[in-house]
């Protein structure tokens, strides 16, 4: 069997490899701790190289190429590799775009597609409430049509980024007799409109990027839906399909991977190396299974998308895969590092800045978005492996 990409994807390797060589010292060190000139200055860099919405078309900002799923994985992997952010632009260049490429109408490509392109502007996504989350479909957040205007009321949670961001996409219910699923729709909006207020909420790490979202009577500009007015469902289904895949992307994994065996080679317990511990060792060797497991599925889920298949169900098992076995990863590192594996302060004893500790917590958070790991099962099992629904609990 075969597993090579063919020449010129390698050649596409050399010569990311080659850029980031060059050009790598630039990027901005994080995402969250923006910087935005610098930020947009590297985004901008990637975009005239083909490293960042490659499959775009040049009318909407991007670099123009035919859309080749492998390509894209092979830089992105490059990147990981090199420990080097591969863009900004977060869920909007991630999630959004992909979504207004398939669904918007020419107008609303030809304006938001090329600043989200170059992080004028940064998004959040506006999907879950304290009443809907897993049950995405039980929505309550409202927006009734008054003259030119949608008329938002309700809330959201665990709004990423949404205090950074300068715009949301939002599924709010618009039809309030129709079923669940078609009476929804999906709107555009601007953070600063009058009558958001953002409340972010403090996590286990001690960060906060997470947030509770407030809307009192915001107006948008009736034209700021995407797609049918109560087909919202329909986006934000086509939107989840990519933020699945990016969660469960394998390559940041991979470098993690790396890093770990690096820590186990260099830490010791009772004068003896992590590594050489057999059950630490153990331990390891089923995750690097496991984790070339994910890369062949990720591989196969591109394999479909390069012959025009939509494939979500695979981005599910990706997606469920790719979170859990990052978090188990995180906590083999927390446990190699014994009784320093519990501090989180900054202190002496602090291991890589308290990293292994915090992407930990961090992942028992991944591992709930974008759909929890028990639905993402109950869905894959019973309309993929066609097994019985799971049982009703009695009210």
């Amino acid at each position: 069997m075969d597993l090579s990409f063919g020449p010129r994807y390698e050649e596409l390797r050399q010569q990311t490899r080659q850029f980031i060589a060059e050009h790598g010292h630039l990027a901005p060190p994080s995402f969250l701790d923006i910087d935005r000139p610098k930020t947009r200055a590297w985004q901008e860099l990637l975009l005239r190289h083909g490293y960042v919405a490659r499959a775009v078309p040049k009318e909407y900002g991007g670099f123009g190429a035919a859309l080749d799923p492998l390509e894209a994985h092979i830089i992105s992997e490059e990147f990981a590799r090199a420990q080097v952010p591969p863009g900004f632009g977060g869920q909007g260049i991630a999630y959004l775009v992909p979504a207004l490429l398939e669904l918007a109408s020419e107008e609303q490509k030809r304006r938001f597609i090329p600043p989200t392109l170059t992080t004028e502007i940064l998004w959040c996504e506006g999907y879950s409430e304290p009443n809907a989350g897993s049950d995405l479909a039980s929505l309550t957040t409202s927006a009734r049509l008054d003259g030119d205007d949608w008329v938002v009321n309700g809330q959201k949670i665990w709004t990423s980024t949404a205090e950074i961001a300068d715009w949301m996409f939002c599924l709010v219910r618009t039809e309030p007799d129709a079923p669940r699923h078609k009476g929804l729709s999906f709107l555009l909006f601007e953070m600063k409109s009058p009558g958001v207020r953002v409340r972010p909420l403090k996590t286990m790490t001690g960060d906060a990027h997470f947030n509770e979202v407030f809307f009192t009577d915001v107006r948008v500009p009736r034209d700021q839906i995407v797609g049918k007015r109560g087909e919202g469902w329909i986006v934000a289904n086509n939107v989840l399909l990519h933020e699945r895949d990016d969660l469960g992307d394998p390559d940041a994994t991979l470098q993690r991977l790396g890093t770990l065996v690096e820590l186990m080679k260099r830490e010791t317990v009772g004068g003896q190396r992590v590594i050489d511990n057999a059950a630490y060792r153990d331990r390891l060797l089923q995750l690097q299974g496991r984790v070339m497991a994910l890369r062949y599925n990720h591989l196969r889920l591109l394999s479909s998308k390069l012959h025009g298949k939509a494939a979500p169900l695979a981005a599910m098992v990706v997606k469920l895969q790719g979170t859990e076995l990052r978090h188990e990863l995180e906590g083999l590192a927390v446990d190699a590092l014994g009784e320093f594996g519990i501090l989180y302060e900054q202190g002496k004893h602090l291991r890589d800045g308290g990293s292994w500790q915090a992407m930990y917590m961090f992942y028992l958070g991944l591992i709930i978005g974008g759909g929890t790991s028990q639905i993402q099962k109950n869905i894959i099992s019973e309309r993929g492996l066609g097994m019985p629904r799971e049982p009703k609990v009695a009210s």
